[in-house]
């Protein structure tokens, strides 16, 4: 085999700094894909550390962060004075299935599922799970809401006894076209009353989720070098989403007051920008809220160099201080902004949905894209959150629950200052579900992560950041209640002092 040095490593793992995914994360990752795609081969015997750091150009610590959660993975192996060798997956499987059994039967099932497709096709080096799930029941995540508190009982049996009413004098069909437009209406009345959008019916559509109007609007607005400019740090999903349909990412910086339309304004003077993904109400992830004049600022400079403002409302219902900052899609007076967010995120999840919110003309065709995609809709579901929204029913969940995560932040708030005083940056949220925590001794998040986990505190690798500026925390709250963050900030405490 050729010498190790020799490898074009190069020409199949390539770096961005601009990208907010952390280096070493982009590191596992294409390793990852390069062992897949047979690029780096079994046995392949891999360069020393401080070769590999001057072919990548990166710190020694950060090839070393990533050296060890790829032998964590199962990727390489680490032999004490001989080297780092490459374990590909298919011997990984090939030892499971021994360890298994020996019978003929289960050993064709093994060698069926190890064969590879008989044909050529296109592998995404985009589109990755960064999705980790573990069996550790005490756990952060980037802010999501506590199911505990759903009223799954009293939607369950809504959602029965419309079903069991469907009126039989009437198709299927025709149930399904009025259903969806009861359900708009009530929608988009919902959407005009808590937000200050003047839209109607025709400037709507709802989809399965938040997801997927994301994709669909990416999918119908945006070409191969398409420009889009994102705040930095941004959301890991929709960076994905953006690069998967060929577009080109350019960062701006944000700070205190949301992204900087000083940086936004040169970047437009530079560069043909196509759109602006924005999360105005609660910056993902630093969770600060796009302040009123920048704003404006951002509306004329999409009014003067013709860029899409792409306003994702992502957690709109959480905020408990005072009357939240409106939309931007509020006072669009020029048809730039397409608003998308999430309806019901409180609820079960089989009760949530998403929507689109643009000129009527776009919602056509977004409708045409939505159709082969998501061609058949749960009327019944639509039908028991019209119910709701009618009868004031979501209003009143909306201010129940709201009360009790308003008490958890302030909660976990209390916590922070108690167990992290002058070591912690961070300020209050006036809504949302998380924290952005900045650790002042530049703390290592990869060994944070270990150490919590050995002591019985998850934390998914897509609430850490670190980079040679920062070193934060996204910590949701909202799904622990007081008893359980106590013992998260405990563990969290504790491991800190440890690392």
């Amino acid at each position: 085999m050729s010498s190790p040095v020799q490898i074009p490593f190069k020409s199949f793992i390539q770096i961005e700094i601009n990208l907010p995914t952390p280096v070493y994360l982009q590191l596992v990752h294409q390793f990852i894909k390069a062992i897949q795609l047979g690029y780096l081969p079994e046995g392949t015997k891999l360069p020393g550390t401080r070769i590999l750091c001057k072919i990548f150009e990166v710190n020694r610590n950060t090839l070393i962060k990533s050296f060890e959660d790829l032998h964590a993975q199962g990727w390489i192996e680490i032999i004490p004075n001989k080297g780092t060798f490459i374990l590909s997956n298919q011997k990984q499987k090939a030892r499971s299935s021994k360890s298994e059994g020996k019978n003929l039967k289960s050993k064709i099932v093994n060698h069926q599922s190890s064969i590879n497709s008989g044909f050529v096709f296109q592998k995404s080096t985009i589109l990755e799970n960064p999705i980790e799930k573990s069996a550790i029941s005490l756990q952060f995540n980037e802010g999501l809401p506590d199911m505990r508190l759903t009223e799954t009982h009293v939607l369950s049996k809504i959602y029965l006894s419309k079903l069991k009413n469907k009126n039989p004098k009437k198709s299927w069909e025709q149930l399904a076209v009025e259903s969806s437009d009861y359900f708009n209406t009530q929608l988009v009345n919902y959407l005009n009353l808590t937000r200050g959008i003047h839209s109607t019916k025709s400037n709507l559509l709802s989809t399965s989720s938040n997801e997927m109007s994301l994709y669909l609007v990416s999918k119908l607005l945006l070409s191969a070098n398409d420009k889009v400019v994102v705040a930095n740090l941004s959301y890991y999903a929709s960076n994905m989403v953006f690069l998967n349909v060929g577009a080109k990412i350019v960062s701006i910086p944000v700070d205190k007051n949301g992204i900087s339309t000083q940086h936004l304004k040169q970047v437009c003077q530079e560069q043909n920008i196509r759109m602006l993904y924005l999360t105005s109400h609660h910056h993902y992830p630093t969770t600060v809220s796009l302040s009123a004049k920048r704003r404006m600022e951002v509306l004329e400079l999409s009014k003067e160099f013709g860029f899409i403002i792409l306003e994702d409302d992502y957690d709109y219902d959480f905020h408990y201080d005072n009357n939240p900052m409106l939309p931007l899609k509020s006072f669009d007076t020029n048809g730039m902004v397409v608003y998308i967010g999430s309806f019901g995120k409180a609820l079960a999840a089989g009760f949530r949905t998403g929507f689109i919110i643009a000129q009527a003309d776009l919602i056509d065709e977004l409708h045409k894209y939505q159709q082969i995609l998501e061609p058949d809709k749960d009327i019944i579901k639509e039908q028991v959150l019209a119910h709701w929204i009618e009868e004031g029913e979501m209003h009143r969940y909306l201010k129940k629950i709201r009360k009790i995560y308003k008490e958890r932040r302030n909660y976990f708030s209390k916590l922070l200052n108690q167990h992290f005083k002058g070591k912690v940056l961070f300020e209050v949220p006036a809504g949302g579900l998380a924290f952005w925590v900045e650790w002042k001794n530049n703390l290592n998040q990869g060994k944070l992560k270990k150490e919590c986990e050995k002591n019985g505190l998850f934390l998914p690798q897509t609430i850490l950041y670190q980079n040679k500026n920062i070193s934060a925390t996204r910590l949701g709250f909202g799904h622990l209640n007081f008893e359980e963050l106590e013992k998260a900030v405990d563990i969290l405490r504790e491991s800190t002092e440890t690392i």
